[in-house]
């Protein structure tokens, strides 16, 4: 009871519009996370094939990045909080879809894409709508520590959601679900009983649609230090992520069952959580672009490490090491497209850095799938840790000014030219 007299007068855990953020953050979250364990596993045993985790994620990122560019624009155009609180409306009503389909007995995982399309669709105006609500809230000069404090908070959701959602899948999909769908209700309410919120500066520029939707692409091709940090995630991830095959790991080598899924899951959470407590309480102060590459290659070699292993401690272990080393170049390129985008931006150029991120995810579970029927999961995860070390390489020759970057906090704004 005591904590909040300890904080320091300045923290952003003294803002209760923050707090109430982080609070729907770490909800919704949590019910993605069970969400993902229940229907991996779920479609899994209905096919016995891998590829049907690869046409999981293709469902999930297709409507994501048809309508990210313009759930962008909407971000800089209508009021963040209420985008959040909608999108995060629409995933409650997946989890009822979800429920009723498991509870019609159906076989067929067809229903199932369906409504992972729907849920697609609702990450697209979560993204740029979280992202950029955030320094609307807390200002530019607490903005690195609440990065720092809000992925912590995520990775908080990360570690418990994969272990309740395998625990809660022995009582039955359908009450996973139900859970699901309680939880993202919970945090659409959360967020939107925020009521003070910094004004944003809106894109006043007279642009059609097409160049609306377009501005984030064109503000991020032209700034090599941006550029260089959502497509090192994008490639580096899209190669090297394991966690799309953790079904066939846990069932196939590792002979565990859903609930061993689910601490395998919350492994890349729990070093993801420790490495954000550290860099919440020790700043990235130096040598920020050097210490990304070099995170992004520890997550390469922890994942050959990951592929090769049939022990489950030893696979655990590598896990935790690629959710720190993944977590170092998050906060990284965080801070950065933040510090250096115009707010009357941000909400199209985080939906850029969103459209990364879902084909480094998504699409990565998809090439995951593709990868494994064509090579076996252990080739599979393998060789991806391998393209990783590559990426590294290949994006320290494109882009030495990223490599360069000494202080996050030396990167600021440029002028947007409105006929850009």
């Amino acid at each position: 009871m005591r904590l909040l007299p300890s904080l320091a007068p300045d923290s952003v855990l003294r803002d209760i519009a923050f707090v109430q953020l982080l609070a729907g953050r770490i909800t919704a979250t949590l019910a993605t996370q069970i969400q993902s364990v229940v229907v991996g596993w779920q479609l899994y045993s209905m096919t016995l094939d891998p590829l049907t985790l690869g046409w999981v994620g293709l469902a999930q990122f297709l409507p994501m990045a048809l309508l990210v560019l313009p759930a962008g624009d909407a971000a800089d155009r209508l009021p963040r909080r209420l985008i959040l609180a909608a999108s995060w409306l629409t995933q409650a009503l997946a989890g009822v879809l979800f429920a009723a389909l498991t509870l019609s007995g159906t076989d067929s995982p067809a229903g199932f894409y369906g409504v992972l399309v729907l849920f697609g669709m609702a990450r697209a105006f979560a993204g740029p709508g979280m992202q950029s609500l955030l320094p609307q809230i807390v200002g530019e000069a607490r903005l690195p520590k609440a990065i720092a404090w809000n992925s912590s908070a995520f990775q908080v959701a990360v570690i418990g959601g994969p272990a309740l959602g395998g625990a809660v899948y022995l009582l039955g999909p359908s009450i996973a679900y139900v859970l699901c769908a309680a939880l993202f209700l919970a945090a659409s309410v959360s967020v939107g009983l925020i009521q003070r919120v910094l004004p944003s500066r809106a894109d006043t520029t007279r642009q059609n649609a097409f160049k609306r939707f377009t501005a984030g692409i064109v503000y991020v091709r032209t700034r090599p230090i941006i550029l260089g940090a959502i497509s090192l995630d994008l490639f580096a991830v899209l190669l090297g992520g394991a966690t799309a095959l953790l079904p066939v790991y846990a069932h196939e080598i590792l002979h565990t069952g859903p609930a061993g899924l689910g601490v395998l899951r919350s492994a890349v959470a729990v070093g993801a959580f420790t490495m954000g407590i550290y860099l919440g309480r020790n700043s990235l102060t130096r040598r920020a672009g050097s210490t990304m590459f070099a995170a992004v290659a520890i997550f390469g070699v922890a994942t050959i490490v990951f592929g090769l292993s049939s022990s489950f401690l030893l696979s655990f272990m590598a896990l935790v090491i690629m959710g720190a080393a993944d977590m170092i170049s998050v906060f990284v390129r965080s801070t950065l497209i933040q510090l250096a985008t115009p707010d009357a931006m941000r909400g199209r150029v985080n939906a850029v850095n969103m459209l990364f991120i879902g084909a480094s995810n998504e699409l990565g579970e998809f090439e995951s799938g593709i990868t494994a029927a064509l090579f076996g999961a252990v080739g599979a995860v393998v060789l991806g840790g391998a393209g990783t070390l590559v990426v590294v390489g290949v994006w320290m020759w494109l882009f030495p000014a990223l490599r360069t970057v000494d202080r996050l906090d030396d990167v600021r704004t440029e002028p947007v030219d409105p006929a850009s």
